[in-house]
């Protein structure tokens, strides 16, 4: 019994230091690649190395930006009572398992394929290397490289599938790239006032809250061009194209509404909206390509 109870508080404690909703739904983007590809529905044991690899790896890399990130996000609100500025958990320990985990997902990926294993370890150093430790503190436009990163699993899934790189991976991944302002953003500006006490640069400090807007419809509008074109290249039927009309309708409805009737009401609706669009655009992928 003791034994349980030590293995459901660390599972406590590391469940918001992984950010189990975002690790998520990258890591449903990494199978969505692999599905694209039509590979066969029953090669359960690459979709399960896959599935393994991408998780350590994406959670892994979550990890050390959590601990790199540790002395602003004690200065936020918002993440003040995260595991590691409120001493629930040692830096150290957070820095061991970071490292292990992410060793061991990237070391999976490259016994499964070679370029398999360089664009998940092309992720995993974008994210913590270039994105957290050299951008985040000093530039707005870090996000560019957050969004590069957040593209790596879906190219990565791909990739394993084609056995390349091809045109339909580097839209899937310039889709998940324009698509992360749309979900960051709304964010930044909703809590402006903890990215500023923490000094971390946003758009809405550096450009303003209305031009913060209006890149946002524009990337809204730029991720569903990418994901449509995604859906026609990969011969999805007119049944699940209308379905994706569905949502892109709404996507970039609340991204214009965000900027001509803006409101704090809106913003949060894109906010949530922004994930659904993307969970939505996946499966139906998953959906179209398998059955």
């Amino acid at each position: 019994m003791k034994i349980i109870s030590k293995i459901k508080g660390s599972l406590a404690i590391y469940r918001p230091l992984i950010k189990s909703l975002q690790t998520g739904l990258l890591l449903i983007t990494g199978i969505t690649g692999y599905a694209s590809a039509r590979c066969p529905v029953m090669n359960w044991s690459t979709l399960l190395g896959l599935t393994v690899s991408l998780f350590l790896s994406i959670s892994g890399s979550t990890l050390l930006n959590m601990w790199y990130d540790r002395d602003i996000d004690a200065k936020m609100n918002r993440t003040k009572h995260r595991p590691l500025p409120s001493g629930k958990v040692s830096p150290k320990e957070v820095l061991i398992v970071g490292l292990l985990i992410s060793g061991i997902g990237v070391s999976l990926a490259l016994s499964m394929s070679l370029i398999f294993g360089i664009v998940v370890f092309a992720g995993l150093f974008i994210d913590v290397v270039i994105y957290t430790i050299w951008l985040k503190r000093k530039t707005a436009w870090s996000i560019v490289w957050g969004g590069i990163s957040g593209g790596m699993p879906i190219l990565a899934g791909r990739a394993l599938g084609m056995g390349e790189i091809d045109v339909i991976g580097i839209l899937f991944s310039l889709a998940i790239l324009l698509w992360i302002p749309t979900h960051i953003l709304t964010f930044s500006i909703k809590y402006f006032e903890d990215y500023k006490r923490a000094g971390v640069p946003t758009f809405p400090s550096t450009y303003g809250e209305h031009k913060t807007r209006i890149i946002i419809a524009l990337s809204s509008l730029g991720a569903a061009i990418s994901i449509a074109l995604v859906a026609y290249g990969i011969g999805l039927s007119w049944g699940y194209l209308r379905l994706f009309a569905v949502l892109t309708v709404g996507i970039i409805g609340l991204a214009f509404a965000s900027v001509f009737k803006p409101s704090e009401n809106v913003n949060f609706g894109l906010f949530k909206y922004a994930s659904l669009y993307m969970l939505g655009s996946m499966l139906l992928v998953i959906f179209g390509t398998l059955f």
